[in-house]
């Protein structure tokens, strides 16, 4: 049982990488706006930036970081591969259903880390838990526009693309959770999950050349050429966002549940909203505002009943 201080650290750390997470989808949306760059090499460089930044920075701020026990190698090669699927599903399920779409389902992900902690760790599954997750949803569907009934139509690629990403990001949370329990470092785990992703999304963007596209191998890897912003924009979005976000959450882990981190991490749409507004001048509609206070609420319920 957590003290009521690991579980307020465990909030402020979790809500912390959600808002450095949601800069994320503003810093993608420009990329791939402006350089219309393929998402499977957006991907592959966002990961391969990450991996060099942590490399980096156990180098200069903690060495011993790097070792890892020959027993969870394997285990750390599920762990990176779970992260590349669920980059290349979001990818697609951003492709098939649009964006609105793919963020609802995508967040469904806190119900199905829910009932996997159910399944695999015996977590409670109290009443709260299951309303929290309910107005949570609730809230990113007013949040991403979802309730439009035009954004709703799916097909059956769009569907499975879909519900795989909120699938594979429960994994993750299931994953990490193991990794905390077995005493690996957070940032070691963030690192070699990173770098094993890598290399496996060599290999989709390797096998959508030659076989989606008939390209030839890696013909859009170096898709931005010598565009100077568009890859200094690229690795800023690797070593700023999302090593900062990945990081800190699965460091949340260590003091929440799979179940609550991943809860709190829906506030990520609504914190977007806003820094679309100040960033692109994108002004946050009462149908927004409302979503994200319903996500909010969901959050705070959750941990009201914890304690």
């Amino acid at each position: 049982m957590k003290s009521s201080s690991q579980l307020s650290r465990g909030y402020v750390i979790a809500l912390t990488a959600t808002v450095i997470w949601s800069t994320t989808g503003i810093i993608i949306s420009y990329l791939s706006k402006t350089y219309s760059l393929p998402s499977l090499v957006l991907a592959f460089w966002r990961d391969l930036f990450v991996s060099f930044g942590m490399a980096v920075g156990l180098l200069v701020f903690s060495r011993p970081l790097f070792q890892l026990d020959r027993k969870h190698w394997g285990f750390m090669v599920w762990y990176g591969l779970t992260l590349a699927i669920f980059n290349s599903m979001w990818t697609f399920s951003v492709q098939y259903n649009g964006a609105a779409v793919a963020t609802v389902m995508a967040f469904s992900s806190p119900a199905m880390t829910a009932i996997l902690s159910r399944i695999v760790l015996k977590e409670q599954f109290s009443r709260i838990k299951i309303f929290s997750i309910l107005l949570s949803l609730a809230g990113i569907i007013f949040v991403s526009g979802a309730y439009d009934p035009s954004a709703w139509n799916l097909n059956p690629l769009g569907i499975i693309f879909g519900l795989l990403s909120g699938l594979l990001f429960a994994i993750y949370n299931l994953e990490g959770k193991h990794a905390s329990d077995t005493h690996i470092d957070s940032w070691t785990a963030l690192l070699y999950s990173f770098a094993w992703a890598t290399v496996f999304l060599f290999f989709f963007n390797l096998g959508n050349d030659l076989f989606l596209t008939g390209k030839g191998a890696f013909a859009d890897l170096l898709w931005l050429g010598d565009s100077v912003s568009g890859w200094g924009l690229l690795f800023f979005l690797g070593v700023a966002p999302t090593l900062g976000g990945f990081g800190l959450y699965t460091l949340s882990i260590r003091y929440l549940s799979p179940t609550t981190s991943n809860l709190i991490a829906t506030l990520e749409p609504a914190f977007t909203a806003i820094w679309a507004y100040f960033l692109l001048n994108e002004v946050l509609t009462g149908t927004q505002l409302f979503g994200g206070l319903l996500v909010l609420m969901g959050v705070v319920l959750l941990r009201f009943g914890e304690k």
